[in-house]
C-alpha cells in the first residue's frame, strides 16, 4: 500500500486501505480482538496511518498544482475522484466502541485537507514572490508589488484556463484560491507594513492596496473574468493597520514636507540673493517663484494622497498648512538678515516680489483648495508689516546721511548736481511701481512723505546766521533739489501733490529778505499745512 501511495496510485491505494479498514471493523465486531486489544489497536493505527499518508499526498498534489509550467489534469481528476469515493465511504462519525475504535470508519476529512493544502499553496507562492534588499534597491517595495502582481496574476490565469476544469462545479476552485491568495496577500502586507517604511515606501503600499490590487492590473483583470470575483471579497488590511499606514504616512510627510520648503529657501538664498539675480517681472509686478513652488508641493502631495482615499488627502493639507505656518516666518527671519547683512541692489525688488508673491501664495491657496486662511493671514500680515520696517529702515539708514549735509557748507558750495537726493531716494522708491495696489501706492506715499517731512525738519532746525546771497543760493538750491524729487516721485505714481509746495513755501521764506513778504509766504505755508505749527 505504501509503495502504491509513494507512486500516486491513490485510488488503488485508497481501495486496498478501505479493504483493511473493513475486514478490521468485522474482525472487532467478531470480537475477534477480545482477548489482544492490542493488535487491534495497532491495526487500526496502521489504518489511520496509511489514510494519513494519503492526506499529506493529496496536499503535495494540490500544492505542487501551481509549481509546473503544466497542470497534471489527470491527477487532478483522479483526486477528485478519490475524495469523492472516500466522503461515500465515510459518511458519519459514528464509532462501535472500544480502544482505538474511534480511529476506524471516520470520514478523513480529505476535502478540507484540499482546502488547506490551497491555502499553503497560496502562502508558498506569495512568499516565493522576488524581493530585493533594500541595501541593494531603493525600489525594492514597487519591484516586489509588481512581481507580486505578475507572477500571482499568472497563477490565477492558469487557475481559471487549466485547473477549474478538473473539479466539479460544486468545489468553486475560483473562488477557493482567490480567497487563499487574498488571505496570503493580505498577512504578507501585514508583515510588511511592520517595517520601518520610509515615505515614498509607505505611499507604494497605500496606492497597492487602494488602486492596484483590484484593478485590471491584478485582480481585476478582464482575462480573469467571470471566474476571479472581487466584489465579496474582505478588506485586504484591517481597519487598525489601514489607518496605522496612513498615520505613519502622514507622519512620514512631515519631514519631507518640511525639506521640500527648505529646499526653496535654500535655493533663493544660493541661486538669486548671493548672486544678485533680479526679479522676473510679469505685467508690470516683480515675481518669485516661492508662491508657485509651495502650491506645486501642496497641490501634488494632496492628489497623490486623494488617490488612495479623501480623508488622507484631508490630512495632507492640513499638514502642509502647518509646515507652511512654520516655514513663512523662517523665510522672513533669513530674508531680513540677510539684508541687514547684505547692503544689496537687489534688496528692495526682492522686498517688493516676495509681498507680491505671499499675496499670490494667499489667493492662489483660496483659490485651489478652498482653504481656511484665517491663521495665514495673521502670518502674512505680519510678514508684511516687518518687511515694509526692514524696507523703510534701509531707505532711512541711506537717505539720513544725505539729509544730514543740508544748510552745510559743503552742500551749499557743492557743484554736486541737484539730484542727489532724488537719485538715492529712488533706489527704493521705483521698484514700488513694481508692487501689487493697493501697496504700492500707500508705501510710495509713505516714502514721499518720510523725505520731504525729514528734508524740512533738518533745513529747520539749525539757528545760524546767513546773509543775503547765501539764504539767496539755499533757497535756489532747495527749489531745484525739491523739484526734482517732486517730478520723480509723481512720475513714478505718487500721489501725494498736496506734499508738492511745502519744500518750496520754506525755500521761498528762507530767500526773502523783507519781513511782510516773509509773513506772506508762513501765511501761505500755514494754510497749505496747518499741523505745521
Amino acid at each position: 500500500i505504501n509503495e502504491l501511495i509513494q507512486k500516486r496510485q491513490l485510488l488503488e491505494a485508497f481501495a486496498s486501505i478501505k479493504y483493511l479498514e473493513d475486514e478490521t471493523i468485522t474482525e472487532r465486531d467478531a470480537e475477534k480482538y477480545k482477548d489482544n486489544p492490542q493488535e487491534f489497536v495497532r491495526k487500526s493505527k496502521d489504518v489511520d496511518m496509511l489514510y494519513n499518508s494519503i492526506t499529506n499526498v493529496i496536499q503535495a498534489i494540490v500544492v505542487g498544482t501551481l509549481e509546473h509550467p503544466t497542470v497534471e489534469e489527470t491527477m487532478l481528476t483522479s483526486l477528485v475522484t478519490l475524495i469523492a469515493y472516500e466522503e461515500a465511504a465515510h459518511p458519519n462519525t459514528g464509532n462501535a466502541g472500544g480502544p482505538g475504535s474511534d480511529l476506524l470508519g471516520m470520514p478523513r476529512r480529505w476535502r478540507e485537507a484540499w482546502r488547506e493544502a490551497i491555502n499553503e499553496s497560496a502562502r508558498k507562492r506569495v512568499l516565493r514572490v522576488p524581493m530585493a534588499l533594500k541595501e541593494e534597491e531603493s525600489s525594492w517595495l514597487d519591484l516586489h508589488l509588481d512581481f507580486l502582481q505578475k507572477h500571482l496574476g499568472e497563477d490565477l490565469l492558469k487557475i481559471k484556463l487549466s485547473v477549474k476544469k478538473c473539479y466539479p462545479e460544486e468545489y468553486h476552485v475560483c473562488d477557493m484560491y482567490v480567497e487563499a491568495f487574498h488571505k496570503a496577500i493580505a498577512s504578507h502586507l501585514q508583515d510588511l507594513s511592520q517595517r520601518p517604511l520610509e515615505f515614498n515606501e509607505l505611499y507604494t503600499l497605500l496606492n497597492w492596496v487602494a488602486n492596484t490590487y483590484c484593478s485590471e492590473l491584478f485582480l481585476g483583470n478582464p482575462d480573469l473574468k467571470p471566474e476571479v470575483k472581487i466584489e465579496n471579497l474582505s478588506l485586504l488590511l484591517t481597519p487598525d493597520v489601514w489607518d496605522k499606514l496612513k498615520n505613519d504616512y502622514i507622519t512620514s510627510a512631515k519631514g519631507k514636507i518640511k525639506n521640500y520648503f527648505g529646499n526653496i529657501l535654500r535655493l533663493e538664498v544660493t541661486d538669486k540673493w548671493e548672486k544678485e539675480v533680479h526679479p522676473e517681472v510679469k505685467e508690470n509686478l516683480y515675481q518669485s517663484s516661492v508662491s508657485l513652488d509651495i502650491q506645486t508641493i501642496i497641490g501634488e502631495h494632496m492628489k497623490i494622497s486623494r488617490a488612495i482615499s479623501r480623508s488622507l488627502e484631508a490630512k495632507m493639507l492640513e499638514l502642509c498648512l502647518a509646515e507652511l505656518h512654520e516655514f513663512i516666518p523662517r523665510f522672513e527671519e533669513e530674508f531680513v538678515a540677510w539684508s541687514t547683512a547684505q547692503d544689496s541692489p537687489i534688496f528692495a525688488p526682492y522686498f517688493v516680489a516676495y509681498i507680491n508673491n505671499f499675496h499670490d501664495l494667499l489667493s492662489g491657496l483660496e483659490a485651489m483648495f478652498k482653504v481656511n486662511t484665517e491663521e495665514l493671514q495673521k502670518i502674512l500680515a505680519a510678514l508684511t508689516r516687518n518687511f515694509i520696517s526692514v524696507f523703510l529702515n534701509t531707505l532711512r539708514k541711506k537717505a539720513q546721511p544725505l539729509l544730514k549735509k543740508l544748510l552745510t557748507k559743503d552742500w551749499i558750495l557743492s557743484t554736486e548736481g541737484p539730484d542727489w537726493l532724488a537719485s538715492a531716494v529712488s533706489q527704493f522708491s521705483k521698484h514700488l511701481q513694481h508692487m501689487r495696489e493697493p501697496m504700492g501706492q500707500e508705501l510710495l506715499r509713505d516714502v514721499h512723505k518720510y523725505v520731504v517731512r525729514e528734508y524740512i525738519t533738518l533745513i529747520i532746525k539749525p539757528r545760524w546766521k546767513m546773509n543775503r546771497e547765501t539764504r539767496q543760493q539755499v533757497s535756489k538750491k532747495m527749489n531745484q533739489e525739491a523739484r526734482i524729487l517732486h517730478n520723480m516721485l509723481i512720475d513714478q505714481g505718487s500721489d501725494s501733490d498736496w506734499l508738492v509746495p511745502a519744500i518750496h513755501h520754506i525755500a521761498s521764506i528762507i530767500g526773502e529778505k523783507k519781513k511782510d513778504k516773509i509773513k506772506e509766504y508762513v501765511k501761505e505755508l500755514c494754510q497749505d499745512y496747518p499741523d505745521i505749527r
